[in-house]
């Protein structure tokens, strides 16, 4: 049985940044990486520095065979902190847009470009699972 072979982090990094805007590199590290997505902003009115919106964050975790993913939907506040919290109705339809959009770029870089597994975690509702279009 081979060992599976890891692109190095220097790579791993680039290819996460150049899949949009969702990578951030400052919360993750050799085995965790982190991404979020800012779908829709809850208040257009307030000042720039002072908007709150609701999305999405994915955490991606090195597994012997590629990676883990696990994800939550939530409100990103004015402090820059994620909660997790339900979408109101009228804006659920973009924000899991913007997730299934992400999800097909990762899974064609991780399966095909990489050609490493990409997998939900055991911690993910079944019906969470995630599916590439």
């Amino acid at each position: 049985m081979s060992e599976t072979q890891f692109p190095p982090r220097g790579r791993i990094t680039k290819k996460f940044t150049d899949i949009g805007p969702y990578f951030r590199v400052g919360k993750s590290d050799d085995e965790n990486f982190f991404f979020d997505c800012l779908a829709v902003c809850a208040g257009v009115n307030a000042e720039p520095e002072k908007r709150e919106f609701y999305g999405w964050w994915l955490d991606l975790k090195k597994t012997d065979t590629g990676f883990s993913y696990h994800y939550h939907y939530g409100f990103f506040d004015v402090a820059g902190e994620w909660q997790e919290k339900a979408i109101p109705k009228k804006h659920q339809a973009e924000v899991t847009r913007s997730l299934q959009v992400f999800y097909g770029k990762m899974t064609e870089l991780v399966e095909n470009t990489f050609e490493l597994d990409l997998e939900p975690s055991s911690a993910l509702d079944s019906h969470l699972v995630l599916t590439a279009a």
